[in-house]
């Protein structure tokens, strides 16, 4: 909110109709967009991390998708009060539509995620 407000000429607009100048979504719906694709490039091990560190794959999935995810217990809950990556991405990765979402390759996981509306998958 901060940024928008201190570009040249959008001072006097309210937070959602700079966002419409700019043609950006709000920050939480930016941010799910980018854990989701984090999510597919560590699942399908395009990216060179132990995904165990993050989450565990669930081996056989009646409904959705079959790369449901579970996050790691802690005991601690200082990654659920910091909004931890696994903490925030999991719910939503596991509410992925198989129906919508194509999981194929990375090109496609994000065209098919562009034609999704992510604020239902944040509810």
């Amino acid at each position: 909110m901060r940024f928008t407000k201190r570009l040249p000429g959008l001072k006097d607009y309210s937070y959602d109709e700079r966002l419409t100048i700019l043609k950006l979504e709000i920050l939480e719906l930016r941010r799910i967009w980018s854990d989701l694709l984090w999510c597919c490039k560590i699942v399908f091990e395009l990216v060179h991390v132990n995904k165990e560190e993050f989450f565990t794959l669930r081996l056989s999935s009646t409904r959705g998708h079959p790369y449901k995810l579970f996050k790691h217990f802690n005991s601690c809950s200082i990654r659920a009060m910091y909004e931890y990556f696994s903490e925030r991405a999991v719910n939503v990765w596991n509410r992925l539509q198989p129906e919508i979402i194509d999981f194929s390759s990375l090109a496609s996981f994000r065209r098919s995620l562009e034609a999704t509306d992510l604020e239902v998958l944040t509810c």
